[in-house]
């Protein structure tokens, strides 16, 4: 992705961050996708992270695809972040170390959620953590691996998660 590109990606997500409602989106939204136990896990996330769930659900609807699996894993991708909430400064943070000492922020993101290393930590295991939370409340072996590798830097061949991740780019 270029620079500019990048930019524009960050600046969306942060006005995102400062512009999403209480309440997320209307259970009317999401119902469809979601068992009434996920949708309770969707809606321990943060606003705006609904926000970018359900943008992320609304591109791929969008591209075409339909498949169940995909579409759940669209809404909890990043529900392991639940665990350990993000504030918006911890969000800028990480975008600056990586950007600026990114040997540290891959190494900080190695250890345990503590002091200024947790937002790297949510970072680097928000994946691993959703899809522990997504098997828990009875989200599908495939889209439970969806959410595990939606961040893994190949998708490996696999045109659902390769969906996943360029919808999840975008927003």
């Amino acid at each position: 992705m270029s620079s500019l590109a990048r930019l524009a990606y960050r600046s969306r997500q942060f006005w995102l961050a400062l512009t999403a409602r209480r309440g997320g989106p209307a259970l009317a939204h999401i119902a469809p996708y979601l068992s009434p136990a996920q949708q309770t896990l969707f809606r321990r996330l943060q606003p705006a992270e609904q926000a970018h769930a359900f943008l992320v659900l609304q591109r791929l609807r969008q591209s075409g695809h339909q498949d169940p699996d995909l579409l759940t894993a669209a809404l909890l991708h990043d529900v392991g972040k639940c665990l350990s909430p993000l504030s918006l400064f911890d969000r800028v943070w990480i975008v600056l170390g990586r950007r600026f000492l990114p040997r540290l922020a891959r190494r900080w993101g190695e250890g345990e959620p503590r002091g200024l290393c947790r937002p790297f930590v949510v970072a680097a295991r928000h994946a691993d953590w959703g899809a522990d939370l997504a098997a828990e409340a009875g989200v599908s072996a495939r889209a439970v691996g969806l959410i595990r590798r939606h961040q893994d830097a190949d998708p490996g061949g696999d045109p659902l998660l390769a969906a996943l991740q360029a919808a999840d780019d975008e927003f």
